[in-house]
């Protein structure tokens, strides 16, 4: 919702939907191009950030950088500073984001099922 103005209709109307529907607040908080992506590779355990880069090869490290800000802000993941020089910081789900497990499972299924009928 930070790319619409707060005095917007189209944002008193994401406000509106998001307070009444479940859905629509989970859809803003987990939609994005890489969001779930990031998720997913976390599931696996913690990493950093140079490490999820790797993973992401077609991500920027800017982009990188703001969704995991996003993703931190709206407590789905924890970063941990290490007191090291140079200093080593990671990235873990937090358990609300653990809690993504199975919703991303079932996104997997139901994409590889609509790739399927597309493909017919």
């Amino acid at each position: 919702m930070s790319k619409i103005k707060r005095s917007s209709t189209n944002f008193s109307n994401k406000v509106a939907l998001s307070d009444e529907c479940p859905e629509a607040y989970a859809s803003h908080i987990i939609g994005g191009q890489w969001t779930l992506v990031i998720c997913s590779w976390l599931l696996n355990g913690k990493l950093r950030f140079g490490e999820l880069k790797k993973k992401l090869p077609n991500i920027t490290e800017r982009m990188l950088t703001l969704q995991l800000r996003k993703l931190e802000k709206n407590k789905i993941v924890c970063r941990t500073v290490h007191a090291e020089v140079p200093p080593r910081v990671e990235y873990e789900l937090t358990p609300i984001g653990l809690a993504l497990r199975s919703v991303i499972k079932e996104l997997e299924y139901w994409g590889d099922c609509h790739k399927q009928l597309m493909n017919e």
